[in-house]
């Protein structure tokens, strides 16, 4: 991020930029910010966007080919083209030697970086991973974005808006925007406001109700299960979070047990540290053997319930009640 930003604030370009990774809104920002410097004093006619997977490689090249109007450069911006993932001899060939008016600004989520087309970006352009961002980073951002709105937010309230809305900056962002239109007369969001406002994730129900079945609340957990039900999820959209939650922690028990830090365990399951230490303190109720069994029943449940041997409600609702005592 720092590189592209010196080449925008120098005015010193590459000929082709590969934003990549899973944060969506980072790189739309910086697609934005390269695109508006690139092209200058909004040029539409030598700016062509493209989006999608079908994206002809051979008019691609003949758009690089044609000499920009009235302009330095033609910029071509491709977004989720997946051509970084295979099929993309035509377009890496052409950027070895590429027009020098010609500028690419390529956006995608996944690459190959054993891709021929990754390989002739980095060599001669520049790639910027976005990938998921920390909880020391996302508090810092959400600060800022208040600030700028000339209102205060304590520590307690961002730490209660992180965990309800996960580390996607872009929903983050809409969440906070809800809280400060809010709180906006006021100057100041508390975890009061954000508890209040702020809509919680389903990952998040799941892991709570994880939480009541390693403490023996059945009723708790329960209940929540019956909420997302009149919120109509899918039952089975729920065992499959469930399935997922278990099985996170069971990796996450095992790499505690190999003598894995929370840094070494967040890299190992991809998320963020502080989700990593979620999850460090949930698995840390729970006996090895026990979640192992219950990844297993999660399994069966999804096979009982489409071999038609039990419905779907009653198939998550057994798997509480079993695991409602587990430790």
């Amino acid at each position: 991020m720092q590189r592209i930003n010196e080449d925008i604030k120098t005015e010193n370009f590459k000929q082709m930029y590969l934003l990549c990774g899973s944060e969506d809104y980072l790189r739309s920002q910086y697609r934005d910010r390269l695109k508006k410097a690139l092209i200058g004093n909004g040029d539409a006619m030598n700016l062509s966007c493209f989006e999608g997977k079908d994206i002809s490689q051979p008019q691609l090249v003949d758009l690089a080919e044609t000499m920009p109007f009235l302009a330095e450069r033609r910029v071509i911006v491709i977004e989720n083209s997946g051509m970084f993932k295979g099929g993309s001899d035509v377009l890496a060939d052409y950027l070895k030697e590429v027009s020098p008016t010609a500028f690419f600004v390529f956006s995608e989520k996944e690459v190959d970086k054993r891709n021929r087309l990754y390989k002739v970006v980095k060599d001669k352009g520049y790639v910027g991973e976005f990938g998921e961002q920390d909880e020391a980073t996302l508090t810092r951002w959400v600060a800022g974005l208040v600030k700028k709105e000339n209102m205060e937010i304590d520590r307690a309230a961002i730490a209660l808006l992180l965990y309800k809305t996960g580390t996607d900056m872009e929903n983050i962002r809409r969440e906070l925007e809800k809280c400060i239109c809010y709180c906006l007369k006021r100057g100041k969001i508390t975890a009061q406001d954000v508890e209040m406002i702020c809509t919680e994730r389903l990952s998040n129900r799941i892991f709570d109700m994880i939480n009541f079945l390693a403490a023996g609340k059945q009723e708790q957990a329960l209940k929540l299960y019956y909420d997302l039900l009149a919120l109509k999820e899918p039952p089975m959209r729920i065992l499959f979070l469930i399935s997922r939650q278990f099985n996170m922690l069971l990796q996450t028990k095992m790499l505690r047990e190999k003598g894995c830090d929370k840094r070494i365990i967040s890299e190992k399951l991809g998320v963020a540290p502080f989700i990593a230490g979620k999850y460090m303190d949930q698995a840390a109720h729970f006996k090895r053997s026990v979640l192992r069994k219950a990844l297993e029943d999660c399994v069966q449940a999804e096979e009982d319930v489409k071999t038609g041997r039990i419905g779907d409600v009653m198939s998550v609702e057994l798997l509480m009640i079993k695991y409602s005592s587990i430790s």
